[in-house]
C-alpha cells in the first residue's frame, strides 16, 4: 500500500463538501469503494481548477490506495474533503485527501498522477509553477513514479467476463477510475479496510475485458494482458497483521 503521509503543517489544502448519495451507497447504505474514487476524481478536480494551472496538463491516475480509518460514511453524510500535494517527481506528482464525516478522520486517499501536455497528449515533466502552487505542502518530498508490475494470476483463480457501458467511459474514451473500482465492490467484500488499485494499461470502451479473482486480488484482463489490478485488506486480515 502507498504511504499516507500526514497532512502539511502550511501549503495548499483545498476542501470540497459533498455528500454520500444513492449512487455511491451499496445495499447496506455504506459508502462504496467506487463512490470514495468519485469524491476524489471531483476534488480532484476542482483544486486543479481552481489552481490557476488547468490549461498546462491534464493529469491521468497511475495508482490510488484507500484505508477505512473511521466508522463508514452513510448515505445522506456530509463529506467534507480535504486535498493536498504530498510529494513529486521528475513528470509525476502525489496527492493525499483526507475525507471527514463531522470534523473526524473516516478516510485517507492517496494517488499517483501523470502529467499529460494537453497538445500532445504525452506525459510532461512536473513544471515550475506547479511547484510554485503546491510545492509548499510537498515540503520536498520526493516519491518515486513506478509502479509494480502486476502479480501471476493464479491458475485457479475465479474470472468472469467484465461488461463495460457507455456511462464507464470518461471524455478521452478511457474506462473511468471510478468504474474501475467497481470491478473491486463485485469480488472484495463490504468489510474492506484499505485497497490499492493500479492501471498497467488503459481499458477502451470497445475492450473485451476479463476479471481474475482470488484471495485478496483482482485483475482486469484485456487480450491476455493485466490492464488493472488491485489487493485489499479486510478489517480481520488486518487484525491478525497486528
Amino acid at each position: 500500500m502507498r504511504d499516507f503521509t500526514p497532512r502539511p503543517e502550511s501549503g495548499r489544502i483545498y476542501p470540497m463538501v459533498a455528500e454520500v448519495r444513492l449512487a455511491d451507497a451499496g445495499p447496506d447504505g455504506h459508502l462504496r469503494p467506487d463512490g470514495v474514487a468519485r469524491i476524489l476524481q471531483d476534488v480532484a478536480t476542482e483544486d486543479w481548477t481552481a489552481s490557476g494551472l488547468a490549461d498546462t496538463a491534464t493529469w491521468v491516475v497511475r495508482q490510488s490506495a484507500l484505508s477505512f480509518v473511521g466508522p463508514r460514511p452513510r448515505l445522506g453524510d456530509e463529506i467534507v474533503a480535504e486535498t493536498f500535494c504530498s510529494g513529486t517527481g521528475a513528470a509525476w506528482a502525489e496527492r493525499r485527501t483526507d475525507l471527514l464525516v463531522d470534523g473526524d478522520l473516516v478516510i485517507q486517499a492517496c494517488a499517483l498522477w501523470v502529467p499529460i501536455d494537453v497538445g500532445r497528449g504525452r506525459p510532461q515533466r512536473v513544471r515550475a509553477d506547479f511547484v510554485e502552487v503546491y510545492g509548499e505542502a510537498a515540503a520536498g518530498r520526493k516519491i518515486s513514479g513506478r509502479v509494480a508490475s502486476p502479480s501471476p494470476i493464479p491458475t485457479e483463480s475465479a474470472s468472469r467476463s467484465w461488461q463495460l457501458r457507455r456511462s464507464d467511459l470518461d471524455v478521452v474514451g478511457h474506462v473511468n477510475n471510478a468504474a474501475l473500482w467497481a470491478a473491486l465492490v463485485e469480488v472484495a467484500p463490504p468489510s474492506i479496510s484499505s485497497a490499492m488499485l493500479t492501471h498497467h494499461g488503459p481499458i477502451e470502451g470497445t475492450d473485451s475485458v476479463e476479471l481474475f479473482s482470488r484471495d485478496e486480488e483482482l485483475w482486469l484482463v484485456v487480450a491476455g494482458v493485466p490492464a488493472v489490478s488491485a489487493k485489499w485488506r479486510t478489517a480481520r486480515t488486518d487484525r491478525e497483521g497486528t
